[in-house]
């Protein structure tokens, strides 16, 4: 038994393919179907149930699979006590940001953090919050940045700060002249919202719950769209299509449609998303956690609030 092997089943379990899992091991197919045959020999034991168009794990295989990501989790940690004895600073941290963060933080956050541990390259992964968090349980990234609500409780959390919420309208739009408007308005517009699978989605749908309603109507079909990004939804509201809802940090953002847009704050209470991040409780650098959050602090990212140390530290968990 091997960590390569252990690092197979995990794959294969994560993807339900083995064409996809031996992809992201960077192996061929046959190599990576080899070894877990082999390491099923070993065990004694079916792992895997093979035949269908996707991959099943068996009650058995679950087991050793979730063991199989302890021992992985704990092997990187060796690596990283070893590196900690030299200095917990040196080496890179590996830094998962979700899609409707990181186009906003990182070009701020990275030239921070060379300013403040230019020893400590951030190795930097943007991707969906589930994802995110399976691959931090795996020990495939070492902390991610995430807004709330997070469903895993046996992670370590700390706030970063608080970002309202913002009303993006063509120029031309009766809005466009407003002080400020009520979610409530937001049902009689054609809505442009993010697909399924982005959390920045549900918290749109939580501030108008209409919407939800029309999503799954005949009508709803005409009155929202869906982007793949918040700068497609941006260049579809300068072009006409609708309006949308933007974290106010993607106002920093300067764009070629800024003559065409206006941005109205909602009014009172406003609707806004904590941001966090997240690791595992066993991460053995926390030197490292802390000096990436003294970057993110550092940062000065526009329209949002820090939070204090007083704060942050109401989210760890007991």
């Amino acid at each position: 038994m091997t960590l390569t092997e252990l690092k197979y089943i995990v794959a294969v379990a994560r993807e339900r393919h083995f064409g996809r899992a031996a992809d992201a091991c960077f192996v061929s197919q046959p190599t990576l179907s080899v070894a877990i045959r082999k390491l099923e020999d070993e065990l004694g034991v079916v792992l895997f149930e093979r035949g269908g168009t996707e991959i099943g794990v068996t009650p058995i295989g679950l087991r050793v699979v979730d063991q199989a990501q302890r021992v992985l989790e704990e092997a990187t940690n060796l690596k990283e006590i070893a590196r900690q004895g030299h200095d917990p600073l040196a080496g890179p941290l590996r830094v998962g940001v979700i899609y409707t963060i990181g186009p906003y933080l990182l070009p701020r956050l990275v030239p921070a953090q060379i300013k403040v541990t230019p020893q400590m390259p951030l190795i930097l992964q943007e991707n969906y919050t589930t994802r995110l968090l399976e691959l931090l349980r795996q020990g495939e990234i070492d902390c991610a940045i995430v807004a709330l609500p997070i469903l895993d409780s046996g992670l370590s959390v700390q706030a970063l700060y608080d970002e309202p919420f913002v009303v993006a309208v063509p120029r031309q739009h009766p809005w466009a002249r407003l002080r400020e408007i009520s979610s409530k308005d937001l049902k009689n517009e054609t809505m442009l919202l993010l697909g399924t699978g982005h959390c920045f989605r549900d918290q749109v749908l939580e501030v108008c719950p209409e919407l939800s309603r029309f999503s799954a109507s005949s009508e709803g079909i005409q009155r929202t769209f869906e982007g793949s990004s918040l700068e497609t939804i941006r260049h579809m509201v300068a072009a006409g299509i609708g309006i949308t809802v933007l974290p106010a940090s993607s106002l920093s953002v300067q764009n070629q449609q800024s003559d065409l847009l206006a941005y109205v704050p909602f009014k009172k209470p406003i609707p806004d998303r904590r941001v966090v991040l997240v690791w595992r409780k066993s991460f053995p650098r926390p030197t490292a956690i802390q000096a990436l959050i003294s970057a993110i602090h550092q940062s000065r990212l526009p329209g949002v609030t820090y939070l204090n140390d007083e704060q942050a530290t109401e989210l760890q968990p007991a």
